[in-house]
């Protein structure tokens, strides 16, 4: 059985939690370490301590997970130094591998994963990188745990993370934003607000249902909607202009790479 000390228990903490119970991991065989007390109330079925030092006696965790956000890394990570016979899996997003040997050690087996938040309902996405310390075991293993929540896809150029996180990472607020701008232009062609709304979340969920189960692309499942001279047809000749949604997205795309670039120093 695998062991498992979490560290942090927030969204996305929680998500992979719950993915592993679900999955049948036993609660005997999973700690978790958060020194929020609401996280520590919510989190019955698992044992839950506020930091470290009450790890209970004899639990020797063969994964560590480092679920804490980002800007409280450097706080939070030196105490996990003692741990020299695990594999640590990180989804801190900016902490690139060079950060932990720095923190933690140079022979150190790291495991960084960059999911997004879809892994709430196990729908998640999840881009990952090992370090060379990692066993092809401890690969395996990792790549198990987020599996609990997320398709996963393994990457050797870290450098490719920086894009992966304006992708995926950020991308679920991209299609949120989609479903609110729809909702909103459905209420400027006269729609009441509550039909609008509807409108707009099923279409929106309802067509990544078929994205996901059609072997088909995007565009050729956009084509398959579009009349020639319709109103689909009326509709895209605006959204493909060239200053329309392409253009835009593609240097929304680049200015979140940019920022994930900066963050990581």
């Amino acid at each position: 059985m695998t062991r498992i000390l979490l560290v942090g228990c927030g969204k996305m903490g929680g998500a992979l939690l719950d993915g592993w119970l679900d999955l049948g991991l036993s609660p005997q065989d999973v700690v978790v370490i958060d020194p929020q007390e609401a996280a520590r109330r919510s989190r019955s079925q698992v044992r839950v301590e506020a930091d470290l030092s009450a790890l209970p006696a004899g639990f020797r965790p063969d994964v560590v997970v480092l679920a804490v956000k980002p800007q409280m890394m450097d706080a939070a990570l030196p105490p996990y130094a003692v741990f020299t016979d695990v594999v640590f899996l990180t989804i801190a997003a900016g902490k690139p591998l060079a950060y932990f040997a720095a923190k933690l050690g140079s022979d150190r087996p790291v495991v960084r994963a960059m999911p997004n938040t879809p892994a709430a309902v196990r729908r998640g996405m999840a881009v990952v990188v090992a370090n060379a310390n990692v066993t092809a075991a401890q690969k395996e293993t990792c790549g198990k745990l987020l599996s609990a929540v997320a398709e996963i896809a393994w990457i050797d150029d870290e450098s490719l993370m920086d894009a992966v996180t304006a992708v995926s990472g950020s991308g679920p607020a991209y299609v949120f934003l989609l479903a609110e701008v729809l909702a909103n232009a459905g209420v400027a062609a006269g729609l009441p607000r509550e039909l609008a709304d509807r409108l707009a979340r099923v279409t929106v969920t309802g067509s990544g249902e078929l994205l996901r189960q059609s072997p088909e692309s995007p565009a050729t499942l956009r084509q398959n909607v579009t009349s020639p001279g319709g109103t689909t047809f009326a509709a895209l000749q605006v959204l493909m202009r060239d200053n329309g949604i392409g253009p835009l997205m593609t240097e929304a795309i680049a200015a979140a790479a940019r920022r994930s670039r900066e963050l990581a120093g």
